[in-house]
């Protein structure tokens, strides 16, 4: 029987992070922490120091770009609870720069995957995500097509989980 799938959303620096990693510190076994990001650039690599000293030192850390679904079916272990942070540089991975057109298959197809897998394995799941369409609408197509993915990777995710938070100013709000 699979855990509970859980959706924590919100924009930069609204907490989001901060409020996963306590909801998985507060339920009960061990923590599987699974980090999308590459590290591209110094600030970045900044970025990424800082979110793994947030981080409890008993929790054991995948780091994955792509290609989710499968490493989570191999490498979940005895985790009890697995934190994906975040969906939205999956989404930007997986895109690769690619136009939507090209893009799109691809993208809601890693993601679908990954709802898949997480639907065959024991542990509770929660991913984090940026809901990155409140905001103005980018000034260029890339940045557009990207939004759409994410938006729609976000609403896939969103209809398979169980509870959907969106955090503001670090507030949690309750949305299933």
């Amino acid at each position: 029987m699979a855990g509970k799938l859980v959706l924590v959303l919100g924009g930069a620096r609204s907490g989001k992070s901060r409020f996963a990693q306590q909801m998985a510190a507060d339920m009960a076994g061990k923590v599987l922490f699974v980090a999308t990001a590459e590290a591209g650039d110094e600030e970045m690599r900044a970025r990424i120091a800082r979110h793994r000293e947030s981080r409890p030192a008993g929790w054991r850390t995948m780091e994955v770009t792509d290609g989710l679904g499968p490493r989570l079916k191999a490498g979940v272990g005895d985790a009890s609870v697995v934190l994906i942070d975040c969906l939205t540089l999956l989404v930007s991975n997986v895109m690769g720069g690619a136009r939507l057109e090209t893009a799109e298959k691809r993208v809601l197809g890693e993601i679908e995957e990954l709802i898949g897998a997480i639907g065959q394995l024991e542990a509770s799941f929660i991913i984090v995500s940026n809901e990155v369409g409140l905001g103005l609408v980018p000034d260029n197509r890339l940045g557009r097509d990207f939004r759409d993915l994410a938006g729609r990777a976000n609403q896939l995710v969103a209809r398979a989980s169980s509870e959907v938070y969106f955090m503001i100013a670090g507030l949690p709000l309750k949305l299933k």
